[in-house]
């Protein structure tokens, strides 16, 4: 059982920056892929980013790469999500996920355990 909590969003204009974090419960942190997720109003969950268990692989949505970074802290049981050159359109409720094994998935069903989300919206 995997207990996450999200931190980190908050209001902020077109073209700036926030840090995401999750930190999870329980001392198996690193036998967990993680991923990012996020949902807009109306509009179905969508993947963001996902790391592999030891952080050596890492994946991206198209329409995020080259802005977004996922990062994890093993010893913090903490995974990031760095976002930078934020638009409008990269407002929604972010989720952090895990699943057990090494790689994580796009796919939202092949995780079980979300946190609670954390809104993240961007101003015009």
């Amino acid at each position: 059982q995997v207990q996450l909590v999200e931190s980190g969003g908050g209001l902020v204009q077109t073209g700036g920056s926030l840090r995401l974090s999750c930190t999870a419960s329980g001392r198996t942190f690193s036998s967990y892929a993680m991923g990012w997720f996020r949902q807009a109003p109306g509009q179905e969950r969508e993947f963001v980013a996902t790391i592999s268990w030891r952080g050596e692989s890492t994946y991206y949505a198209d329409s995020v790469k080259g802005r977004f970074t996922i990062s994890r802290d093993n010893g913090k049981n903490t995974v990031y999500l760095q976002m930078n050159t934020l638009k409008p359109e990269d407002t929604a409720v972010y989720y952090c996920a895990a699943a057990s094994g090494r790689f994580g998935d796009l796919t939202a069903s092949t995780y079980p355990y979300w946190g609670q989300g954390t809104q993240v919206t961007v101003s015009s």
